[in-house]
């Protein structure tokens, strides 16, 4: 199994962007896999931003991002996409996607143990 992230780069404040996290080894259609995004910015922890399931319909959202962030998914492609609309410098960091095999997109997604990782994408939002 592996991920690949991309689509970062720098963004005015008030912006949009879309990352794309391209998943191989497993395929969405039949097998069960949560995808989650994360972020990390520099001095600061680990802070899980969505998850979203390879073939069912839940997802969840950090408050921080709820209303301006959207996570979905192409089965044909096998890859999902975090959808950024309203940016704020606070967005600014690196992103990555990670998987997990059997668990499902839950609220208490950022406790789970990952086991894939992608490589990060930077995303900066300034003027």
């Amino acid at each position: 199994v592996q991920l690949q992230a991309s689509g970062g780069g720098l963004v005015q404040p008030g912006g949009s962007m879309t990352l794309s996290c391209a998943a191989s080894g497993f395929t969405f259609a039949s097998d069960s896999y949560v995808i989650g995004w994360f972020r990390q910015a520099p001095g600061k922890a680990r802070e899980g931003v969505s998850c979203i399931h390879s073939n069912d319909e839940r997802m969840n959202y950090a408050d921080s991002v709820k209303g301006r962030f959207t996570a979905s998914r192409d089965k044909a492609k096998n890859t999902v996409y975090l959808q950024m609309n309203h940016l704020k410098p606070e967005d600014t960091a690196v992103y990555s996607c990670a998987t997990l095999r059997g668990f499902h997109c839950t609220p208490y997604y950022s406790d789970y143990d990952w086991t894939t990782w992608g490589q990060g994408t930077q995303v900066t939002v300034s003027s």
